[in-house]
């Protein structure tokens, strides 16, 4: 193997990583702050990759010029979603809490097939087609595009948290549920506020990966179980966290596939996982 193909390999993994880390960053938010575990997390970014393709099928709209009208379309969505839905679970046991987020997944993506139908769709001649070439890499410019706009999604829900009141808000919510209501907010908007953003971040993820991935009913169930890995793996509720992990994962994934073949990718990243949490069971970031 030369080192032009394991930089290759590295790039791509890095590229796809910051895709899981998008993912994992709205799973890690809304459990951060709740301490539930949104199983219909991958339908959300579902959402966002079929609200790219019917505004681009539709009205010859660019994915990336629409990006910021799903963003706002998956944050109101998920606003609605917790007001309909999760408020009412709301201290409920925690099996109760997943099985109605798993019915959640399942309702949404059996209404996406019955709407859409299980056929694959793709983007074609996207503003972001083709290949770019840096140095002795030629990587796609849809990863690299997808893969700084994650990034920059990234930064602005940190300095979000760390620069708004808003921010500090969710933050004491997150720490302290009762000592943040006795400061005087208001648990129920920090908690409709985190499932907005929760689903905004995977409707981005979804935006982005549209530009280059099959778009289907199940395509969520494809990221959900490595969005589970990069949020325990970097630690729960932990932002910066689930950023390294996800590229962490990424490359693992990439690089274990090329040495040991694809259909062990996803076992090395498994195994890898489970190391790692013997050693330090609250994840890398996480607070113990």
């Amino acid at each position: 193997m030369t080192v032009e193909i394991l930089l290759q390999t590295l790039a791509s993994g890095v590229l796809i990583g910051l895709i899981y880390a998008l993912v994992a960053i709205g799973l890690t938010m809304i459990f951060g702050v709740m301490d539930i575990v949104n199983f219909a997390h991958g339908e959300f970014m579902m959402l966002g990759m079929y609200s790219s393709f019917w505004l681009f099928a539709f009205y010859a709209l660019d994915p990336m010029l629409t990006l910021p009208l799903t963003v706002l379309m998956l944050f109101a969505f998920g606003v609605l979603l917790y007001r309909l839905v999760i408020r009412r679970i709301i201290g409920a046991p925690m099996v109760s809490q997943i099985f109605t987020t798993f019915g959640l997944m399942i309702l949404l993506r059996g209404v996406a097939q019955f709407l859409w139908k299980p056929d694959f769709r793709s983007i074609e001649n996207s503003w972001v087609a083709g290949t770019v070439r840096l140095g002795g890499l030629q990587l796609g410019r849809p990863q690299l595009v997808a893969g700084a706009g994650a990034v920059v999604v990234t930064l602005a829900v940190y300095l979000f948290l760390q620069r708004t009141k808003w921010g500090a808000a969710l933050e004491a919510t997150a720490a302290d549920k009762e000592a943040a209501q006795l400061m005087g907010i208001d648990a129920h908007k920090m908690f409709a506020l985190a499932w907005g953003i929760g689903a905004a971040c995977a409707g981005a993820a979804g935006a982005l990966l549209s530009t280059f991935f099959p778009i289907f009913p199940e395509v969520g169930a494809n990221f959900i179980l490595i969005a589970f890995v990069v949020v325990n793996l970097g630690g729960f509720g932990s932002i910066t966290g689930a950023f390294w992990a996800g590229i962490i994962v990424g490359v693992i994934e990439v690089v274990g596939g090329l040495l040991l073949g694809p259909q062990y990718k996803m076992a090395i990243v498994l195994v890898v996982f489970l190391a790692v949490l013997m050693f330090r069971p609250q994840g890398l970031l996480g607070k113990a």
